[in-house]
Formats: structure tokens, sequence, C-alpha cells
């Protein structure tokens, strides 16, 4: 076989007169083979493809694919699978996995595609762990889709008449439900994912009816999915740095410490005057503006008082829903008032 460098000078050759016989003797190879070059006239010298060489690495690659899919969006170290596969057998350097790691990422890494909803169609919700008070407290935090207009209430519990009762705290603040909003694996919310079929799942009992009653369709999000719910994962991070870290820190700083009482009393300030009339990064709007677009679109929420009012609407003082609590979470704390700006 002959390179193409060789190839070229066969040609050269023989265009300044050089018999076969010379150029082979010239370049060192057979009569035979400058003859077959001459006679394919413009062809390229072929050669055969190297046989695939064995890899220390390639009865460890299923494992690694498989391991690295059911731990995303967990991002698993090549130090970490590194010690695992050599504990069945590896031989391998780490460098030689390194490069393989960084091979695979890349093919499988989804480029994460922002998506926009319509109005009124689609509520985001999580819970977040809030630190640094005696107790750690979990932070119900709501985005609409479209407005991205955001709320949020701090408990110290999960039960499930808690998370019923935010919702109905974040209907009466964004004045309107939306058609679907969008969970994890709740237990307060799915029992079981798929038990009746791709996509039908088993809910929990007293949230399905809960959301028959008020008119929403709940929806779950794709495991390993992250940014199928992104929207609101994003605001957990923004409530805990922008919210909870910088109110708990000054009340340690003059000897107190952070309860959910305090918490909620200061949550709906910041959402009205800081967090709902930022310039959104996406969108480049206010969330209170896109709410206002919103809001003709989301369905008529009546809240428990509202469903019990007499039939005399005359009778009926109208409240603000938007700050009015019908079944508040925590008590009055006049007390804390004496802090003033401080907090």
């Amino acid at each position: 076989m002959i390179t193409t460098e060789e190839l070229m000078k066969i040609k050269i050759l023989y265009k300044q007169g050089y018999s076969q016989r010379a150029i082979a003797r010239e370049l060192g190879i057979s009569r035979h083979t400058v003859k077959r070059y001459l006679d394919s006239e413009g062809n390229e010298p072929k050669y055969k493809s190297r046989e695939k060489v064995a890899s220390k690495l390639d009865p460890f690659k299923d494992y690694l694919e498989k391991r690295i899919a059911s731990a995303n969006p967990i991002h698993l170290s090549a130090v970490v699978l590194f010690r695992e596969i050599s504990e069945q057998k590896y031989l391998g350097s780490l460098s030689l996995l390194r490069d393989y790691l960084r091979s695979i990422r890349q093919k499988v890494a989804e480029p994460i595609v922002r998506f926009e909803t319509e109005p009124g169609k689609q509520m985001q919700v999580d819970w977040g762990q809030m630190r640094g008070g005696k107790t750690p407290m979990h932070a119900f935090v709501c985005v609409l889709g479209y407005s991205r207009s955001l709320f949020v209430v701090l408990t110290d519990n999960m039960r499930y008449d808690t998370l019923e009762e935010c919702h109905r705290l974040a209907f009466e603040y964004f004045q309107g439900v939306p058609e679907q909003i969008w969970y994890d694996n709740m237990k307060t919310v799915v029992i079981q994912r798929d038990a009746y079929g791709e996509g039908k799942h088993r809910f929990h009992k007293s949230f399905y009816q809960f959301a028959k009653e008020i008119g929403f369709i709940p929806k779950l999000c794709r495991p390993y999915r992250p940014q199928t719910k992104g929207k609101v994962e994003r605001m957990v991070r923004y409530v805990r740095d922008n919210f909870y870290n910088p109110l708990s820190t000054k009340l340690k700083s003059v000897g107190l410490s952070l309860d959910c009482e305090t918490a909620n009393m200061k949550v709906i300030h910041w959402l009205d005057d800081i967090a709902n009339i930022r310039i959104h990064d996406t969108t480049k709007e206010k969330p209170v503006d896109r709410l206002k677009k919103e809001q003709p679109y989301l369905q008529t929420y009546q809240s428990k008082v509202q469903q019990t009012l007499p039939d005399k609407v005359e009778e009926y003082t109208p409240i603000d829903n938007k700050k009015y609590d019908p079944n508040p979470l925590h008590h009055n704390l006049d007390v804390y008032n004496q802090f003033g700006d401080m907090l």
C-alpha cells in the first residue's frame, strides 16, 4: 500500500518521461504497483480500516452510561465513577475514564430550551427548605408560567392541609386559578406515578378532590428533567438568597431568630415591593405588569369566605383578596412591629 504522496510522485515521474520500471526503482516499490496506480487514473490509494483496539474501559461502558442516566440531574464526578468501576476490577487510568465521560456527556446533554406558556395556562409549585433559624422552615413557592408572578408562604411543615391552604392563598393573591399546575413527586400530591398506565397517575385522594373543586388539572414533571419545572426551581433559590437569608441574618445580628410568623408578615411586602416589580431576565417586563395581562385568562376563584357569604351582597364588605387570609396559617404578630425598618 502506498501513500498519497507516493501516488503523486508516480504520476509526476511518469509525466516527466520515466518508465514504469524506473519509477519503481526510484520509489522502491514493485513495477506492478506502479502500473496498477497509473492504470487507475485519478484514484486515491485505498487503505484497509484499522481494527478497533480493545480499550480497558470497554467492559464498563454500559455500566457507566446507565449510572450517569439514573443519577441525572445529579452530576457524578470522574473520581467517584473511577472508584466504583475499580471495585469491579477496572485496571485502566483515571485520564482514560475522564476522556470517555467527556465524550458521552457531550452526546447525551440535552440543550435547555426555554418555552413560554399562554396566559392563564400554567402554574408551577415547589417546596424549598430554608435554614438559618432555630428550626428549618419550608417555603411554598409558586410562579405563574406566563407572567412569572411569584407567591411564597413560609411554613413549619409540608402536610397535606398546609399544602391545600397554601394553594388557596396563592389563588387569592393571583386573583384566579390557572388551567394546569405542575408538581414533582410530592407525596401529598401523587401516591403512585403511572399507576393506571403511562401518564395515568394515582393522586392523593384529598388533593384530587381539591383539584376538582377548584378546577385545575394537576400535572407531573418528567423524572430527571429539572427544566420542566425550571421556572419555580429558580425561584426557590431566588427566595432563599434574596429574601430569607437577608432577613434571617439581620435578625440573628440582634439576637433574634426568624420564625414563620415573622417571615410571612414580611414576605408579602417583599413580593409586592421587590420580587414582582423587578425586570424579569427572560420577559424583560415586570411580573406585576404581566400579571395584569394574565388575570383575565385565569379561572375565577371563590375563597371559603366568599362561598359562605349571605345572599344579600350589600351585607358583605369587600376585602382586598390580594392580601386577605381567611384562614391564616399563623397568628397576628403586632409585637414584631417594634423592630420597624430593621426587618
